[in-house]
């Protein structure tokens, strides 16, 4: 489908109710989990110890920390979607965010969104945005959530 182009309010309304678009793949590595865990100071066994989760992980193999993988939605963001003429950005939420399914190492995962509403604060457009993030292969999602942009026109 290639990156929507959003230039003003009025565009980005035609969208509400609309899917904006699907992200590529992105593989979440151990290095990823690794520089993530160092990061937050969460090295728990299930993310880092590639020997332990063999035998005590019901997974076999890592998994990513559940804040990774929603750390990761501005990169799958900017690939669906670029929005011109705003003078600011600003991530404002998430609402209703639930985790599906674990993201085990080397597993891919794309992110899916839909426009949900756009309302106009005083000039500044608050963007509420279905996010969906599935793994490739899985009939089960990471997760699903909103989140909530503000964007503020150039007049």
């Amino acid at each position: 489908m290639g990156q929507l182009i959003i230039n003003s309010y009025e565009e980005f309304e035609q969208y509400v109710g609309k899917e904006l678009g699907t992200s590529d793949y992105h593989k979440v590595t151990q290095e990823q989990i690794n520089k993530f865990a160092d990061a937050t100071l969460d090295h728990q066994w299930i993310h880092v110890d590639t020997e332990r989760v063999k035998t005590d992980s019901p997974y076999k193999a890592t998994i990513a920390h559940g804040y990774l993988s929603v750390s990761i939605l501005p990169y799958l963001w900017y690939q669906i979607i670029k929005v011109k003429n705003v003078t600011m950005l600003v991530n404002y939420g998430i609402e209703n965010l639930r985790f599906g399914l674990p993201v085990v190492v080397d597993s891919e995962v794309r992110m899916v969104t839909k426009l949900k509403t756009l309302t106009n604060l005083r000039g500044t457009a608050k963007a509420e945005v279905e996010v969906t993030l599935e793994i490739k292969g899985s009939k089960k999602n990471a997760f699903k959530g909103v989140i909530i942009f503000l964007y503020q026109f150039k007049k």
